[in-house]
């Protein structure tokens, strides 16, 4: 059984909502991890969790890394996440999603939701039905639409960026790149790296999804364990998390690790050393996928996608200081992004005391 204040109390979070309602079937928790920079920001999922334990762990951890990816993305913005424990092929229904925009409401605009798995933009209409606090709602309601288009473009300015810093390479002309998950941001992605000229090999399990793939870009189909063990330019988890760990570092045989999947790492101080030893650059993945957060984020001052695809357009010098900080301070990418986005709310927090004196 975890014992709930102690597992909240290692992660620091500030505040943490259980949400219940028998009338609709809602059961979520709203994980507020900091709201240094200001209201914390994160996407609601819905999953079928084995268990609310499972549940927790979760959401901690996601909320956690969302405060860091608001840091590091120079957004004014603190870390938040939710999840709704069901199926949503099965549970979802109107009622629910609303039940849970009443209980976003309660918090004052402390925690702003947005979309994320199991989760979409039409379920983000039903959300704003009861508060104003939700981000990621369709263009022609006055949104940013779908987050992934962007969550991709950042992504593959990501891997450019790798590339010229590891390969002091500019042209993605020919190179293989191997894609692990066709979803919505690996299919965008994959229209990038056509574009780009890229040898593209990918799996998924659905395999609409992959013959889809395959037909619009020539995507060439390989299995999973040969995607972790062929001889790569680029490796890109757009998948599962936790894919990167001792049994697959092993078998890796590419240059870079750089892909929109959150938390690759299956323990982040130990693979992170691991890969670095190795000589693979892992690009961190709560850098590289910054993209969907920073459009939803745009939304909060009225939406503007020129804007938004500019400081998407940034990622790529967001990195290159992460990657000069890492080899003068012989850590890994990281552990340097992580030193970074911790600096930042640590200035903040003794700048914002000064002025509240």
């Amino acid at each position: 059984m975890t014992k709930v204040f102690e597992t909240i109390s290692k992660r620091n979070h500030e505040q943490v909502i259980y949400c219940n309602d028998p009338s609709s079937g809602l059961k979520a928790i709203i994980a507020i991890h900091s709201t240094a920079l200001g209201p914390a920001l994160g996407g609601c999922r819905m999953y079928p969790y084995k268990n609310e334990e499972d549940a927790l762990i979760d959401v901690l951890r996601l909320s956690k890394g969302m405060t860091y990816k608001a840091s590091i993305a120079n957004l004014n913005l603190g870390g938040g996440k939710s999840v709704i424990i069901a199926d949503p092929k099965k549970d979802k229904s109107e009622v629910l999603l609303r039940s849970f925009g009443k209980f976003v409401n309660s918090l004052n605009g402390k925690y702003i939701t947005a979309e994320d798995v199991g989760m979409s933009v039409h379920d983000m209409e039903y959300i704003r039905m009861e508060t104003k606090h939700v981000t990621g709602i369709k263009r022609a309601m006055g949104g940013s639409g779908d987050p992934s288009i962007l969550t991709a473009l950042g992504v593959y300015i990501g891997m450019q960026a790798a590339l010229k810093k590891k390969l002091n390479i500019i042209s993605m002309k020919d190179l293989k790149v191997g894609v692990q998950g066709l979803g919505k941001v690996g299919y965008y992605l994959c229209n990038h790296l056509k574009d780009a000229g890229a040898e593209i090999y990918g799996y998924d399990i659905d395999k609409n999804k992959l013959n889809k793939a395959i037909e619009d870009f020539g995507l060439i189909p390989i299995s999973n364990d040969e995607l972790l063990s062929m001889d790569l330019d680029i490796f890109s988890p757009c998948a599962l998390g936790a894919i990167i760990n001792p049994t697959s570092i092993k078998t890796l045989k590419c240059s870079v690790i750089a892909g929109a999947a959150n938390n690759q790492l299956e323990k982040e101080s130990r693979d992170s050393k691991l890969l670095l030893k190795k000589g693979i650059m892992y690009v961190p993945d709560y850098v590289i996928n910054a993209g969907g957060l920073m459009n939803v984020a745009n939304e909060l001052q009225g939406y503007n996608q020129e804007k938004a695809r500019y400081q998407v357009e940034g990622i790529y010098y967001i990195l290159m200081r992460i990657f000069d900080y890492a080899i003068a301070n012989n850590i890994s990418a990281l552990e340097a992004a992580n030193h970074l986005a911790e600096r930042r709310i640590s200035e903040f927090v003794r700048w914002n005391h000064k002025w509240m004196k």
